[in-house]
């Protein structure tokens, strides 16, 4: 289609560009421009777009509440690999603690935006109670956790619902679904917090391939990830799924996933 239409410049969520990336992309694709969002990007996908699509890929970060807050503009040199950028003209993005105070340059607390910007939404239809807890002081939760550098750049760490608690680690999934998604056979990475009788809860990893598998590819990649991260970071165990449940715009369906494992455990606990 993006040849067909001869396509200039174009939004390709994350998951349609490691989708293309398993096809290929003809000699006559060349976009001037590509903006994503709505999970990270690695690197290496970054790398791969601008070799086979002809164009550099321009972060963007925002939600329903407060869309477009910040973003990249490679071709002017403001991106860093790695961090979504920065705040947009007219946004006021802070990482903030829990009681609503910056933290330090480098430190992890909630992404939060201004109230004060066109773009920020005014209220959630009839719910008061609602709304209010979405907000520190004048500043909207997004619910992301992040980090940002002395120059305003902010990074991406997880959802805050998806940070996942195991042995006493607090673990985000984006670096170890990085390592799981370098593997050439794999296609979708996702990982999550798995319910476990012993611990509580483990590491577990959900992934879509190209072609059949080797038995030994699941253990490959646990042992990739302990040893290019940390063995308390690698996924106790990894499945391989036909199609990852997606969401209409394009992101994993995390809650379908942990209720998948959750039904695993409860299978192999009765003996189903």
């Amino acid at each position: 289609m993006i040849r067909d239409a001869q396509v200039t410049r174009a939004f390709l969520p994350p998951t349609a560009l490691k989708m293309m990336r398993q096809a290929e992309v003809p000699s006559t694709v060349r976009l001037r421009s590509i903006s994503s969002g709505g999970e990270p990007l690695s690197a290496d996908l970054i790398d791969w777009a601008k070799r086979a699509l002809g164009a550099e890929v321009n972060e963007l970060y925002g939600q329903t509440e407060c869309n477009l807050s910040a973003g990249s503009a490679r071709s002017w040199g403001a991106a860093q690999t790695g961090w979504i950028g920065q705040a947009f003209p007219g946004f006021d993005m802070r990482i903030l603690d829990e009681k609503g105070t910056a933290v330090e340059d480098g430190q992890i607390g909630q992404i939060c935006v201004h109230r004060d910007t066109p773009t920020m939404f005014l209220r959630y239809w009839n719910q008061p109670q609602k709304t209010a807890e979405r907000f520190l002081g004048d500043y909207l939760i997004t619910g992301d956790l992040g980090r940002m550098d002395a120059l305003g750049y902010v990074q991406f760490m997880a959802r805050d619902d998806d940070v996942i608690t195991s042995s006493g680690y607090r673990i985000g999934p984006t670096e170890i679904e990085a390592v799981l998604a370098r593997a050439p056979q794999v296609v979708m990475a996702a990982v999550v917090a798995a319910p476990d009788a012993t611990r509580g809860h483990v590491i577990g990893a959900y992934v879509t391939v190209n072609g059949m598998p080797e038995p030994e590819f699941e253990a490959d990649l646990i042992a990739q990830v302990a040893g290019q991260l940390s063995p308390h970071m690698a996924p106790k165990w990894v499945r391989v799924l036909e199609e990852m449940p997606m969401t209409a715009t394009g992101k994993i369906r995390r809650l379908d996933l942990r209720e998948m494992a959750a039904q695993a455990l409860e299978t192999e606990q009765t003996g189903g």
